[in-house]
């Protein structure tokens, strides 16, 4: 079986764009897709500085911007990002200190990943340590409800 870190760098012939698929269509219209590629993903979660958050979201616009696209694909997104997770902890388990800071991504919405190292627990610790406060769902963060 591959590793996380293979598998992150397996491009599988990505980046790739298509048409919008018809069950999506709906949603965002048609025109075109981009299927990214796992490192191209990767690469947006390295670039969130300390202190600064993201969100899935935000990922699909900030490559779907760069190939052109009106959408970048959420399934692989996802998928992509929980990869890259897994990949900067066998680095980390591994010795590396230069890691993709991947509890930095944050569900659509704000919400952490339960399927990053750790599960939930594990997301919310290393947010924590960098001073960020994880509220439970449903919870306002800011007593002025901003």
């Amino acid at each position: 079986m591959a590793s996380w870190r293979e598998k992150l760098y397996d491009t599988k012939d990505l980046p790739k764009i298509t048409e919008i698929p018809e069950k999506l269509q709906k949603k965002w219209g048609k025109g075109t897709m981009l299927i990214p590629s796992p490192l191209e993903v990767d690469e947006v979660m390295r670039k969130v500085p300390h202190g600064k958050l993201i969100t899935t979201d935000i990922i699909r616009r900030v490559l779907a911007a760069k190939h052109g696209t009106i959408i970048a694909c959420p399934l692989t997104i996802g998928i992509f990002i929980w990869i890259a997770a897994n990949a900067a902890e066998e680095a980390r388990r591994e010795g590396e200190k230069n890691i993709t800071p991947y509890w930095r991504t944050l569900k659509t919405g704000g919400f952490l990943n339960e399927k990053y190292p750790g599960g939930l627990e594990g997301h919310k610790k290393p947010l924590e340590k960098e001073g960020h406060e994880v509220a439970k769902k449903g919870e306002e963060v800011c007593g002025d409800g901003l």
